[in-house]
């Protein structure tokens, strides 16, 4: 399945319960492959320019974000 977002999009991360992550927009910094697992769900490394560190999150998770400068 081909990846949704681009590298460089801004996107919203779903919340989870078991899940801690950062609020706000996160931004797409690499396109992973599809796993043999899920192959129709891929996935993205997304950074927050509130954390330090990347997270890797499925496409299912994102939803593209909105911006007011548009």
């Amino acid at each position: 399945m081909a990846h949704k977002f681009n590298i460089g999009q801004t996107v919203e991360l779903a919340p989870r319960l078991l899940r801690s992550s950062a609020p706000g927009p996160y931004e797409i910094r690499h396109r992973v492959p599809a796993s043999d697992r899920d192959p129709g769900d891929p996935c993205y490394r997304i950074k927050s320019i509130t954390e330090k560190h990347e997270r890797v999150a499925r496409e299912s998770d994102l939803t593209l974000s909105v911006s007011v400068f548009a």
